[in-house]
């Protein structure tokens, strides 16, 4: 029994405001940490990283690691959906395949908490930064798996919408986005090989608002745009323009 094209259309809208729901609610839990600054936590924003309020002991642990565990959960089946539901394009399905690995990633962040460390503890890295205690736990690959993750699909989006002339709003507000959490990144990785902490804390969080940011921009992408998401006929790679003119 065939589907007409009206109710086919019908169900991929459907489906395109649920992937758009689950990553744009993913992008706000991504930024539970702002709720440190109601909560009043005792934790100082320019010099301790975000990990630190979710590892075991913390105040309010199960508040900031619940906002990890949502933003996981909702865009594991968003990605892919997204990559089932929309035309197979190599970018789109590179940024569709990280985007998954970020959530998996997410959800490890919160089974593997930064640990807290004892004074003299030489399984927390002694000697090294104190700043970035997690790059000697376990934690640090869960963390450096979900960074890299959400890098490559904001690359791969970002670069899609220049390549296919297409999600307009990805290739203006999500360029924007892009090279703040850019500049945030290089500041982490430059300043953490000097001396001091140059406010390495709100690098962080400049880092991470951004990644939230994109998140609820490639959402409002796919909610305003959907028919460029649906159309697999409407633009030609260049590659394979080339390769056809031959």
């Amino acid at each position: 029994m065939s589907v007409s094209p009206k109710i086919a259309e019908r169900r991929v809208k459907v489906a395109s405001w649920l992937i758009a729901g689950a990553i744009a609610i993913a992008g706000l839990c991504y930024s539970s940490w702002v709720l440190q600054f109601v909560l009043r936590l005792d934790n100082d924003p320019v010099n301790s990283f975000l990990s630190q309020l979710a590892e075991p002991g913390a105040p309010y642990r199960e508040v900031f690691a619940t906002g990890d565990k949502i933003v996981g959960i909702l865009l594991v089946p968003a990605a892919l959906g997204g990559l089932l539901l929309f035309p197979r394009r190599r970018l789109t399905t590179v940024g569709w395949v990280a985007l998954f690995c970020f959530g998996a990633a997410t959800i490890a962040d919160v089974l593997l908490p930064l640990k807290e460390c004892a004074p003299g503890d030489s399984s927390c890295g002694a000697g090294h930064s104190e700043l970035f205690p997690q790059l000697h736990q376990p934690h640090a690959l869960t963390s450096t798996i979900a960074v890299t993750s959400i890098a490559v699909a904001t690359f791969a989006f970002s670069l899609a919408a220049y390549r296919y002339h297409r999600w307009r709003i990805l290739r203006e507000f999500g360029l924007v986005v892009l090279v703040l959490g850019s500049a945030a990144t290089v500041w982490m990785l430059v300043a953490d090989n000097l001396p001091g902490n140059y406010a390495l804390g709100i690098a962080q969080r400049i880092q991470v608002g951004s990644m939230s940011l994109w998140l609820i921009t490639l959402a409002a992408a796919v909610v305003l745009e959907g028919r460029e998401w649906t159309e697999p006929d409407a633009v030609v790679e260049p590659d394979r323009a080339e390769c056809s003119a031959t």
